[in-house]
């Protein structure tokens, strides 16, 4: 959508892109609303189907390996016919993938369902990010990631909350009924706000070959692999964090789930508040790499403090600390990756860019899961090692792919 068109329609341009950006955050939001808003609900899972703690963060797994199959297909395949229509199909099969996770005729039922749900809401990720392309340049990409991070930011302070709430009303099925009506709402946002981005005369061409070409390019290219790998690993860090929380804070430090949904509304916050000081500082003040460079030594500082306390035994209050610290760091790494592997990318393969660099984050996320859970519940070291592990791996990652003379300065 051009400025043109937008004043042709007689919606005055700040206003147009206000809105959308407002719904391309909502849209956003489905990635933390699919995982979180269910948390507080695994224990109950895992009892009611007399399944283990790992069987059940496969679930969270399978959600993940859905998004990544599912913007490594829709991302390529906007480039080609366009974001709008792959979107729409995207969100509504999202919704119905929703309500059948709440009727699983097993735990292996859920981890299908659970996938199919990744893949529709796979297709939301890849083109919110491709049209944010399509749509600005340079520094001001990392800025608007910085925005939509803030609009869904209220999707992991509130999700657990809300789910935690639902529980004292309704079964965990409750919370799959209430993701379902949340896509619905966003099918009807999507519908009413977001316009074609990419005109027919930029898009790609050559078909499933081209994609082939382009992703090989994408693989070889070491500036975008050094930002894709940073937000990927850095990812699947806060998975670790994600997926063994519940188990850690009331399992083994006995945190009921309220507690724990506050816990976790409050890591959230450092989360989205560091984003938006990284978004007013990328590009004015500080070059977009050192802003990253220095939130990957904050969440590895905050890594090693949970991954002592785990060690140690140290209370509850510094586990929470140290998990704020990883948090607020990677507020800074993880919008700001992202917004550095698609800034030098051209609009016509913003799709398969983004398709590549979510297939990394998730793709970690979901490794990260099952070895958190293999270890057992009795005890925080499993989830501090994995987290920790991958927090210091993308701080070697970025160091190591962008080692060329000053580059660590350079936007």
């Amino acid at each position: 959508m051009t400025a043109t068109t937008a004043e042709s329609e007689g919606v005055p341009v700040d206003r147009r892109r206000g809105l959308l950006l407002l719904v391309l955050g909502a849209l956003f939001a489905i990635g933390p609303l699919s995982i979180d808003m269910y948390l507080p609900a695994l224990p109950a899972i895992a009892g009611e189907m007399g399944a283990s703690q790992a069987q059940v963060q496969l679930t969270l797994t399978a959600c993940l390996v859905g998004v990544s199959i599912g913007q490594i297909v829709t991302g390529p395949l906007s480039d080609v016919r366009g974001r709008r229509t792959p979107l729409l199909t995207g969100i509504a099969a999202y919704a119905a993938a929703s309500l059948l996770c709440a009727f699983p005729p097993s735990v292996y039922g859920l981890i299908g369902f659970r996938l199919l749900q990744g893949i529709a809401g796979g297709a939301a990720l890849v083109i919110v990010r491709a049209v944010v392309r399509d749509l600005y340049e340079g520094a001001a990409i990392a800025r608007i990631f910085a925005t939509l991070m803030l609009v869904s930011g209220l999707a992991p302070i509130l999700a657990p909350i809300a789910g935690a709430q639902l529980l004292n009303h309704t079964s965990w099925r409750g919370v799959f009924v209430s993701l379902s009506a949340v896509g619905l709402v966003l099918l009807v946002a999507a519908l009413a706000g977001v316009r074609e981005t990419l005109p027919s005369d930029r898009r790609e061409s050559g078909g499933l070959r081209r994609t082939f070409v382009t992703f090989w390019y994408l693989l070889r290219n070491r500036s975008f692999m050094a930002s894709a790998l940073t937000g990927g690993l850095g990812f699947g860090g806060m998975f670790a964090y994600i997926s063994g929380s519940p188990f850690v804070l009331q399992g083994v430090y006995g945190a009921s789930p309220q507690t724990f949904s506050l816990a976790f509304g409050l890591n959230a916050v450092g989360l989205t508040v560091s984003a938006q000081i990284g978004g007013r500082l990328a590009g004015r003040r500080v070059a977009p790499a050192r802003l990253i460079l220095t939130g990957l030594f904050i969440s590895v500082s905050g890594a090693g403090t949970v991954f002592a306390t785990a060690f140690l035994g140290l209370p509850l209050a510094v586990l929470i600390a140290g998990l704020f610290v990883m948090m607020c760091g990677l507020g800074l790494v993880l919008p700001g990756a992202g917004a550095l592997a698609l800034a030098g990318q051209p609009q016509q393969v913003a799709g398969s860019a983004s398709a590549l660099m979510g297939v990394l984050q998730f793709a970690f996320g979901g490794i990260a899961a099952p070895l958190v859970g293999l270890a057992g519940a009795g005890s925080a070291l499993p989830m501090a090692t994995v987290l920790a592990g991958l927090v210091f791996a993308a701080l070697v990652a970025f160091v190591g792919l962008r080692k060329i003379p000053g580059d660590v300065s350079a936007g």
